[in-house]
């Protein structure tokens, strides 16, 4: 018998059953082969480290993941029972999407877990590894709590790698999310066409002007979106102008079928106000849509590569995250995300 069918037969595999895969030319020696026994030898150790991945019943074994930085969810909190419930479930649809990442809650007020118990949770149980963490705030534009009260919890966690994410808007899969909720409340896709239609957006408000910069360009967006239908960014705090002052505003220009697109996240006082305010009909908050699930995971994504971690220490001013970005989507990107929300 020669020394390759000797070889053959001391190996009784069932090919089948193997996942076949190339032999890495990298982890064979470049040097000449003084016989063929060396190289036979290099074969079995090939197919030796190979072999290592499957089990006795030829099924590959699961190979060690390399562990994530946990998904922190950052909600403001409200007193409305109903935002506790729904961020919850936007949260099981972001696990959904993305089996096996850590995803957790915190809040920055009026509802518990809070933010900086988070972290601290997370920093007891990643401390022997090292702490490593990704704020997503579930917040729709740029404002004081995006650029000083996430990035200070952040750089509370002395020495960990933690960074923060662009808030959710404005992008293109809000644009969906809000269409959505439109025609879920009565809108019709004729609508956008109509000379007597409009549309209010209504969102929380801050004194920030960054955040009303974000609110005007989801309100263009989402005009694109409808066909050209004329939308107004109103504002339940803070600023000008008012929900009603804009149902006003498009009343004065001949538009009588008014719509309240709701631009917040979640239920609670400011959305209910801004419904209230609605001559015609108001869509819901965004909620758990799917793609607001989507783009959770989107900004986490963005993130890791993008930003850089906040500073080790509590007394050293932090970064404020990177500003969305804002380029006008065009007709082929707004087509792909809403094949993507189809498969949701």
């Amino acid at each position: 018998m020669t020394e390759s069918a000797h070889l053959r037969e001391s190996l009784p595999l069932d090919p089948p059953r193997l996942e076949r895969a190339p032999l890495d030319a990298t982890t064979l020696d470049a040097s000449p082969l003084d016989s063929t026994a060396q190289l036979l030898s290099r074969i079995t150790d090939q197919l030796g480290t190979q072999l290592s991945h499957v089990t006795l019943n030829g099924t590959r074994r699961r190979m060690p993941q390399i562990s994530r930085p946990t998904l922190v969810a950052v909600a403001h909190g409200s007193r409305d029972a109903g935002a506790l419930h729904t961020v919850t479930r936007l949260l099981d649809r972001v696990r959904e999407l993305r089996p096996g990442l850590d995803v957790r809650l915190g809040h920055i007020e009026l509802n518990e877990p809070l933010l900086p118990d988070t972290l601290a949770a997370v920093e007891a149980e990643q401390r022997a590894e090292g702490v490593r963490a990704v704020l997503v705030p579930l917040l729709l534009g740029r404002g004081h709590h995006v650029k000083h009260d996430l990035p200070q919890s952040a750089a509370a966690v002395v020495g960990a790698d933690i960074r923060i994410a662009a808030p959710l808007g404005p992008h293109p899969l809000l644009v969906e999310a809000l269409s959505s909720r439109l025609a879920e409340a009565g809108w019709r896709p004729e609508d956008g066409a109509s000379r007597s239609a409009g549309v209010v957006l209504a969102a929380a408000g801050s004194r920030d002007p960054d955040s009303a910069t974000d609110a005007r360009r989801m309100a263009d967006l989402l005009s694109e979106r409808l066909g050209g239908v004329p939308v107004v960014p109103a504002y339940a705090s803070a600023v000008s102008p008012t929900v009603p002052a804009a149902v006003r505003a498009l009343t004065a220009r001949g538009r009588h079928r008014i719509a309240v697109a709701s631009y917040f996240a979640f239920p609670g006082q400011f959305a209910a106000a801004s419904a209230a305010a609605a001559p015609w009909i108001a869509a819901a908050p965004l909620g758990a849509h799917a793609a607001l699930a989507r783009l959770v995971l989107q900004r986490y994504d963005d993130a890791l590569t993008t930003t850089a971690p906040a500073p080790a220490s509590a007394s050293t001013p932090a970064p404020a995250p990177a500003p969305a970005p804002a380029s006008a989507p065009t007709s082929a990107s707004y087509a792909g995300q809403r094949r993507e929300l189809a498969t949701a």
